[in-house]
């Protein structure tokens, strides 16, 4: 499997692919596993090259002991690639190779869509988001950029970043991948213990009843029920759920019949951070 490192590589074989071909790219932080995997076989059929990189982006980390204690296994990760198919290119740069002015974030305005849930706990996060995958964008150029809907809120933004930057590439949301219990797959799963995995398939089964409730009841009343529901759970704190426009992200305030609702969670699994969504109608 071919692996770049340097922009120059990446450039190089990106030249020797000729005109009239199209490119897939689907950003990973590494720590691959199905959500990954799935993103990557949806390029590989809608694309004549798929490129997957792989890079933990330092500056979308308010608590640098996550960013610690995030999992690295590239070696892993390229096994899982090259199973999947030998035809994927793997771009794994260094820090130095995507920050060489050094690690800042760039401000970006996104319309207030970072300044509501995950941007309101977690300070700084979407511009550094937006920082690495402008980059990445720009260095690849991709025709298509695929991002899972597990992080809904990101994909919005990253919707709304291609559009104030002008970059000329389709931004493909694709479905949350789940365990059998329901639980989100992210690459944090991996720090939970088995009973906390097992526990936090509760997210899910929340998120499910709010979407049955939300036909009949308000939506005060969901998150409010919702917030009962996790105190019988001592192990799991809820932060956050938030019933919002699917658009715009800002809380719901009144039902209209014309907009598209989700529900959004964050919850604390012992010290690992898990979040959720689900559409409403």
């Amino acid at each position: 499997m071919l692996v770049l490192k340097t922009e120059k590589e990446l450039k190089s074989h990106l030249s020797s692919l000729g005109d009239g071909k199209s490119l897939g790219l689907v950003p990973t932080m590494g720590a691959l596993h199905h959500g990954h995997t799935s993103l990557v076989q949806r390029a590989i059929s809608e694309n004549d090259t798929t490129i997957v990189s792989i890079f933990i982006n330092p500056t979308q980390f308010n608590n640098q002991e996550d960013l610690k204690k995030y999992p690295q296994s590239i070696t892993k990760d390229i096994h899982i690639l090259e199973k999947l198919s030998g035809k994927v290119i793997v771009f794994a740069p260094s820090v130095e190779e995507m920050y060489p002015q050094g690690v800042t974030s760039t401000a970006y305005r996104f319309d207030g869509l970072d300044k509501v849930m995950e941007g309101a706990f977690r300070e700084g996060h979407f511009d550094g988001v937006g920082t690495v995958v402008e980059t990445l964008l720009r260095l690849v150029n991709p025709h298509k950029a695929y991002f899972g809907e597990k992080d809904f809120q990101q994909l919005q933004i990253v919707k709304r970043l291609v559009q104030i930057k002008d970059i000329p590439v389709d931004i493909i949301g694709c479905p949350i991948v789940r365990e059998p219990n329901g639980l989100a797959m992210s690459s944090r799963n991996e720090r939970l213990s088995p009973a906390l995995r097992k526990e936090a398939g509760i997210i899910y089964k929340t998120l499910e009843t709010a979407k049955r409730k939300f036909g009949t009841e308000s939506a005060k009343s969901i998150m409010d029920w919702a917030k009962n529901k996790f105190k019988g759970h001592p192990n799991l704190e809820l932060e956050y759920i938030v019933i919002a426009d699917e658009k715009t992200l800002m809380p719901l305030k009144g039902k209209k019949d014309n907009k598209k609702y989700r529900a959004f969670m964050a919850v604390y699994a012992g010290t690992v951070r898990l979040i959720d969504n689900i559409a409403l109608n």
